[in-house]
């Protein structure tokens, strides 16, 4: 199995989406173009009862193909980590699945294989996962409720580039806020190996105004995008300099 890069979303939120289109949509959108959507679900500290968002927590990650976690504000970091991480082996786990679908029929999954031989396939899932390429788009939610939340989450953000730097394989980062000023998203942080650099221009972020989950989801999909295309026209830049 050749290694590649993993593309996550990591949605961190504390509500109910309320405006435009449904968020699980438009994650399953996502997974289609190889994007792993990861969902962080904020609970004030205090709260007890079961919140109005948890279903929909679930079902973003469950149709982005990723893993859906409900957390305190001050066990915020540690549960970024652990989705983020958990979010590559489970994207590892189906692109092994499929290898094996084609090697030994569709009906076969590694769950079916004899304990040795799911032993030596989670080592190398292990290793793809120390090894990959990863990119995380962190996308957060700004609506007026997150407001006493954001500093926390800049601690965890930037926890989670700290203990994911021991990896072989490089990381990049960007992060988008939502509502947007004028958008459905903005840009807090472009691309970068390292969510340290966000120190700036975090303190920046303002909350208040709706929850428009959905769009704030499918605008950010797009970002994967636009960098690959500016890639590639760069690296044909180069190569025509070169050959001129």
């Amino acid at each position: 199995m050749k290694k590649g890069t993993l593309k996550q979303i990591l949605l961190i939120t504390d509500g109910c989406s309320n405006k435009g289109e449904d968020p699980a949509a438009t994650a399953a959108l996502a997974h289609q173009q190889g994007i792993t959507v990861n969902v962080i679900g904020i609970l004030e500290d205090d709260q007890t009862e079961e919140p109005e968002g948890l279903q929909e927590v679930e079902e973003i990650a469950l149709s982005g193909g990723g893993v859906s976690q409900l957390v305190y504000k001050q066990a915020l970091s540690q549960t970024v980590q652990m989705v983020t991480k958990q979010g590559m082996t489970q994207t590892l786990q189906g692109l092994v699945n499929l290898e094996l679908k084609q090697i030994l029929g569709k009906e076969q999954t590694m769950e079916d294989l004899d304990p040795e031989k799911r032993g030596e396939i989670m080592e190398v899932v292990e290793d793809l996962g120390e090894t990959s390429d990863l990119e995380v788009l962190v996308l957060i939610d700004t609506s007026a409720s997150m407001h006493d939340k954001l500093p926390t989450v800049k601690e965890a953000l930037i926890d989670l580039s700290i203990s994911l730097n021991s990896r072989v394989g490089r990381n990049r980062f960007a992060i988008y806020n939502f509502p947007g000023k004028r958008k459905d998203i903005d840009k807090v942080l472009d691309w970068s190996p390292r969510l340290d650099t966000m120190s700036s221009v975090f303190p920046k972020l303002t909350s208040g105004g709706i929850t428009p989950t959905g769009p704030a989801i499918r605008e950010a999909m797009y970002q994967f995008g636009k960098k690959s295309l500016l890639r590639s026209f760069r690296n044909n830049h180069e190569q025509d300099i070169e050959n001129a």
